[in-house]
């Protein structure tokens, strides 16, 4: 294990380790969370020592909280008496082991399994102006002292608790299937010819920062000119546990000077590669879940497994590629009256499975 995530309590009492903090929904599992609390038994008076695991999703910044209101509601939450002890003993792994020598004496192992129907880690980017916690969904593991579990009349002191962000990621399949296609064909006034546009993508899945090749046939049989080709990508946010917002942010929007005169055709790959590097000022927009500044990338698309709840995941997120046409040209009016002709296509965007 190359590295160890500690964070320590205000009163230096409670100090946290976790050997990583992305975890990994395999579909069927998710990767259990395996870590290790160091107590300093002194003065805990009759408080215990809890760990908890909590799902929440965030849409409002915390120093906005007012008349008691929370901007903050809790999809799924678990904790655990750790001290004194109660009968909890987790069964042993590798990774304990190596925690449990790091941290030294004192220390009580702990283990949570996270279920396979909750939500992946997801972001939603802040504008320039914005303080505080990004809304989203994000996973929280603490270490705190208090009389109980969860008492909402008992009020836990900051430096009591000790706590890290910790992401639940997704890769995509093996298989990333054959592609998908879209065509459409198109009449104008004054022309009783069509202009056919079909677009291609060579497979279901890419990954973050991979180029993708669309393939753009046209068949123009009309006296109009294809001037230009536009392929743009939209993210499609869906929000739905606290309401149903929904909204689009374009994130690649590129032009091509390809032109198709009439009466001709046209074949031709063209690619493009969406990046959160050029959408940084986009507010809004959907981002994998973020543990430090730039670790992070556009968010991926959201998998509904069948019988899934919707409401729990919180946030879907799909994106979706465009390809049009500027079409002008032709007939009295056809270089005053430009028209569009536009096909789509959904696109999935995952995270390759890293080697082992």
């Amino acid at each position: 294990m190359a590295k160890v995530f500690k964070k320590t309590s205000g009163n230096g009492q409670l100090t946290l380790f976790l050997g990583k903090r992305d975890y990994v929904d395999h579909v069927d599992y998710v990767d259990s969370l395996e870590g290790v609390v160091k107590i300093d038994p002194t003065d805990l008076g009759d408080r215990k020592v809890w760990i908890q695991l909590s799902c929440a999703f965030r849409y409002g910044s915390e120093d906005l909280d007012v008349f008691s209101l929370t901007f903050r509601k809790d999809i799924w939450t678990h904790h655990i008496q750790l001290y004194p002890e109660c009968g909890y003993r987790p069964a042993l792994t590798e990774m304990h082991d190596t925690l449990l020598k790091k941290a030294g004496e004192h220390s009580y192992a702990f283990t949570f399994d996270i279920p396979t129907n909750m939500p992946c880690s997801i972001t939603l980017q802040p504008g320039p102006e914005d303080k505080g916690k990004a809304c989203g969904v994000d996973y929280e593991v603490k270490a705190y002292l208090a009389k109980a579990a969860d008492d909402p009349d008992e009020k836990i002191d900051k430096k009591d608790t000790c706590r890290l962000i910790i992401r639940k990621v997704q890769f995509a399949p093996d298989n990333t299937g054959s592609g998908q296609k879209a065509e459409i064909c198109k009449n104008f006034m004054m022309s009783d010819k069509p202009v056919l546009l079909e677009a291609t993508l060579n497979k279901d899945i890419y990954y973050h920062g991979e180029t993708i090749p669309v393939k753009v046939k046209v068949k123009n049989e009309t006296s109009k000119v294809v001037k230009k080709i536009k392929i743009s990508i939209d993210q499609t946010t869906e929000v739905i546990l606290y309401s149903a917002d929904k909204y689009s942010k374009t994130v690649l929007s590129e032009e091509f000077s390809e032109t198709v005169e009439g009466n001709t055709t046209f074949e031709k790959t063209l690619a493009i590669t969406p990046l959160l590097a050029n959408n940084k000022e986009t507010r809004g927009l959907a981002l994998d879940g973020k543990l430090k500044e730039g670790d992070t990338n556009l968010a991926s698309t959201t998998i509904l497994r069948p019988g899934m709840d919707k409401e729990v995941l919180g946030i879907l997120v799909s994106y979706k590629v465009k390809v049009t046409l500027l079409v002008s040209g032709g007939g009295l009016l056809g270089g005053l009256v430009p028209s569009d002709v536009t096909v789509e296509l959904p696109l999935t965007l995952m995270h390759p499975k890293p080697t082992e």
